[in-house]
């Protein structure tokens, strides 16, 4: 039996090392730049490719990845210390190689793509020459693939795309999109729809407008448009009628991957509320002496050690069983967890920074929105309870009595019976 909550030493120093170049050198990116995935930025090439550099001596660059795609090849458990520490920095993820959507889109290229597409997308996506876009929710329906009406029809050798994508992240710093798009509408809808790869100066793409959230520093999520964007068939991403399989391979890791970063984003704000109630007085108090506060505190704590509990159990069964599927009930519970946890934590510590805390000078309405952004991300929080649920009931059977075992007269005569050759 192994039941351990210890980090091996060699691996602790490691993460001392990251938590130590996290703050001090990575944190203040975000007051003198834009986007992360604004790459092509000069002053992202003078600031942000040294610490990315450093942190590829350490053999840190992309840990999710395996040896044979240059990362180190960490399972969960350990991806899930690390995530901690990167969430508390907006440009952590992309100087570490771990930054969304481009992380999944490695994974479904390397699981996925022909040898062509690896060279071609995945090698300069790994090296973070590139950034990528996942396009695959609609406007009319959000995430829901039955309602899709994105269309790929073959044309001769190649295909040509019709539709709207929406809330694309970070289309406008794209070199290439993974595109899923209904390509059979007769067949079932989970067998009709294919995944392609496509340059962002194919003929056809159009960026409608960029959707800011929060207090994000530039309006990233593009609302695009595909008119008549012929591709080739090499751009086909596995066998058509794959998209929602190839879809779930790059949603179920990534739902727990967010969840290890919103850990770090719900310490900090953590931090900053039991800092603030140590800081200032009122009434002839410290905050820190009134119980309403302490109880927040104790709350916020309390609430986020379950959750971390949480999301590190499903990390080790991710390790443990390596298939999704096994693990999926864990993953929705998370997945639908990490929204409250957030925001009820950002919210106590806006509360306790009383007006600059609802001000654009602290965080915390970013964190609030973010959460609710965290809601809706990679399926609804609403969809994962339902999904919870399902699974749940599974271990279960109904009874078919008109009282259930648990009744407790049913009970008493079910132990008096049990118990009869011995009490007579």
């Amino acid at each position: 039996m192994a039941w351990d909550f210890e980090t091996d030493a060699a691996f602790q120093a490691a993460l001392d090392w990251m938590a130590q170049f996290v703050r001090d050198e990575v944190a203040p990116l975000e007051h003198v730049l834009g986007s992360p995935w604004n790459i092509h930025d000069p002053r992202f090439e003078l600031l942000v490719r040294p610490l990315q550099r450093q942190v590829r001596e350490r053999n840190l660059w992309a840990c999710h990845l395996g040896p044979e795609l240059g990362g180190a090849g960490y399972g969960q458990v350990k991806l899930g210390l690390m995530n901690e520490i990167l969430g508390r920095a907006l440009f952590a993820p992309i100087v570490f190689g771990a930054h969304a959507p481009d992380s999944g889109n490695c994974e479904i290229l390397a699981a996925y793509g022909t040898e062509e597409q690896k060279a071609r997308f995945l090698a300069p996506l790994l090296a973070n020459e590139v950034v990528s876009c996942f396009a695959m929710t609609e406007p009319q329906g959000g995430a829901d693939p039955k309602v899709f009406t994105s269309r790929a029809v073959r044309d001769g050798n190649g295909w040509v795309i019709d539709g709207q994508k929406w809330f694309a992240s970070n289309a406008r710093y794209a070199a290439f999109f993974i595109v899923m798009a209904v390509t059979d509408p007769d067949a079932p809808v989970y067998q009709g729809m294919s995944m392609f790869v496509v340059p962002a100066d194919t003929p056809g793409i159009e960026i409608i407008r960029n959707v800011g959230v929060a207090d994000d520093p530039e309006a990233t999520h593009a609302y695009l448009n595909f008119a008549g964007v012929r591709v080739g068939s090499d751009c086909l991403l596995g066998e058509p009628g794959a998209a929602f399989a190839i879809a779930q391979v790059r949603l179920g890791g990534g739902r727990v991957h967010h969840a290890m970063r919103v850990i770090g984003q719900a310490q900090g704000a953590l931090d900053a509320l039991c800092e603030r109630a140590l800081s200032r007085s009122t009434q002839g108090s410290l905050l820190a002496d009134k119980q309403m506060v302490q109880e927040k505190i104790a709350d916020a704590w309390i609430q986020l050690e379950q959750f971390r509990l949480l999301v590190m159990r499903t990390a080790w069964r991710i390790d443990k069983y390596h298939d999704y599927q096994m693990v999926r009930k864990d993953i929705a519970a998370v997945k639908a967890t990490m929204p409250k946890v957030l925001h009820d934590i950002a919210s106590s510590a806006l509360q306790v920074h009383g007006s600059i805390g609802v001000s654009t000078e602290m965080p915390f309405v970013g964190l609030i929105v973010r959460a609710y952004q965290m809601g809706l991300a990679d399926g609804p929080t609403e969809v994962h309870k339902v999904t919870l649920a399902r699974h749940l009931l599974r271990d279960y059977e109904a009874c078919e009595d008109l009282f259930p075992d648990y009744h407790r007269p049913t009970a008493a005569a079910a132990a008096a019976e049990k118990f009869r050759p011995v009490l007579g």
